[in-house]
């Protein structure tokens, strides 16, 4: 596997565009198109909340369907979620405008959309806005990136990536993404809008079967603020244009797909976990010695998401008996006076507590390793051989200033 430049125009057959429409930003663009002449076969996951919005609702039903994909449009600004029947009407609307725009099944559109919850879509400007995509699409990473730029709502920068790898055949095939998500950002989805292309031939229930088993342990693993969104989408669309022997689910490639994959997904998670709201550094925690995945998971969680520990990592405070705490409530078993506790960054590494307790390290040295942009808590538990890592980031005044008067 091997990394290149891009973003979801890095895989064959995959052309992008961007526009300004007005949908509720002025002087920038805030809607994004992904295109495919050639038929793709889709797979998704989406938010677990019980309060879907409208476009998740449309995109289930088209992944789960037998329609095939050329398009998705997106739109910022507007979450079109808690719309009710007018929203679902502006999904239909929107999926056949594409169509007539496009020549492709309106079964087969998908439509993202992000930003504010409750306001209507304004349905003409994003109809006309489906025009200007059409008119200005590319292929190249260029068009790419202005794409990954138009769904953008609080976020600070654009989150792309994109890797390639050969299969058995000798075939190249390239896996390319683009994601927006800054603020409603906890594991079991957040806001987040996730899109990952690839020119595989592979079959629907390999590609399902490799989205699905992977987001346990990237998007699921990541925490902003705790709360869970209405529009989580992950989607991910194939066309075959790499002409691969088909990928099947369990073959030798399909593992090569995985791996590939997963690292499209981890890379995005930590770039929406980083970019978190009022953000200045992504704090990732990894628990180790785990007597089971699933132990290490909600210790590694709990720690992320705890507010006092992400505060003391904005003050770049090596207040251990927050991570402590955050352990013990979690719910899972261990024994609290065998951890050993590490805090590592680019300054370097620096044990913090042994078996439970304060080893004598330099406060000074603990504040520089907890003062770069990238910060790691080891916690080895010592019960096993599992281990399992969890993405988030500090707690600033920002994310107060930014959420606090985001609506009005």
């Amino acid at each position: 596997m091997e990394k290149i430049k891009g973003g979801v125009t890095a895989a064959k057959g995959f052309y992008a565009a961007s526009a300004a429409a007005g949908i509720k930003y002025e002087g920038r663009t805030d809607m994004a198109l992904i295109y495919s002449k050639k038929a793709c076969k889709a797979a998704g996951t989406f938010t677990t909340n019980v309060v879907k919005a409208a476009p998740v609702k449309w995109d289930q039903k088209v992944v789960a369907g037998t329609a095939p994909v050329h398009v998705v449009v997106i739109n910022s600004g507007i979450a079109n979620a808690c719309t009710g029947a007018e929203g679902m009407e502006y999904c239909l609307e929107t999926a056949k405008e594409a169509a007539k725009v496009f020549g492709v099944p309106e079964e087969g559109v998908l439509i993202g959309s992000t930003g504010v919850i409750g306001m209507q879509i304004p349905i003409e400007r994003l109809k006309a806005g489906i025009t200007l995509l059409a008119d200005s699409k590319k292929k190249g990473l260029e068009a790419g990136h202005l794409a990954a730029k138009a769904i953008m709502t609080t976020d600070t920068k654009e989150k792309e990536v994109a890797v390639k790898f050969t299969c058995a055949d000798g075939t190249e095939v390239t896996i390319g993404g683009m994601a927006k998500g800054s603020g409603m950002i906890h594991p079991n989805m957040c806001t987040m809008l996730s899109y990952i292309t690839t020119d595989a031939k592979i079959t629907k229930k390999a590609l399902t079967k490799a989205l699905k088993e992977d987001v346990k342990d990237t998007y699921n693993m990541i925490s902003v603020d705790g709360d869970t969104s209405t529009n989580d989408t992950v989607l991910l669309l194939a066309n075959g244009k790499a002409g691969n022997e088909k990928i099947r689910y369990g073959s030798e490639d399909y593992e090569k797909f995985k791996e590939a994959l997963h690292y499209v997904n981890e890379t995005i998670s930590k770039k929406i976990a980083g970019d978190g709201e009022g953000a200045t550094a992504l704090f990732e925690v990894t628990v180790k010695g785990a007597a089971s995945k699933k132990q290490a998971k909600v210790l590694a969680k709990s720690i992320v998401c705890s507010n006092l520990t992400k505060a003391a990592i904005a003050g770049h405070d090596a207040n251990w008996g927050r991570i402590l705490c955050a352990m013990g409530y979690s719910g899972a078993e261990f024994d609290p006076e065998k951890v050993d506790l590490f805090f590592e960054s680019q300054a370097g590494s620096l044990q913090i507590i042994g078996n439970g307790t304060a080893v004598d390290y330099s406060e000074e040295k603990a504040t520089e390793i907890l003062s770069q942009p990238e910060v790691k808590a080891i916690a080895d538990i010592k019960m096993g051989e599992h281990e399992a890592t969890a993405w988030g980031c500090d707690l600033t005044h920002g994310y107060i200033d930014i959420n606090a008067d985001y609506r009005s």
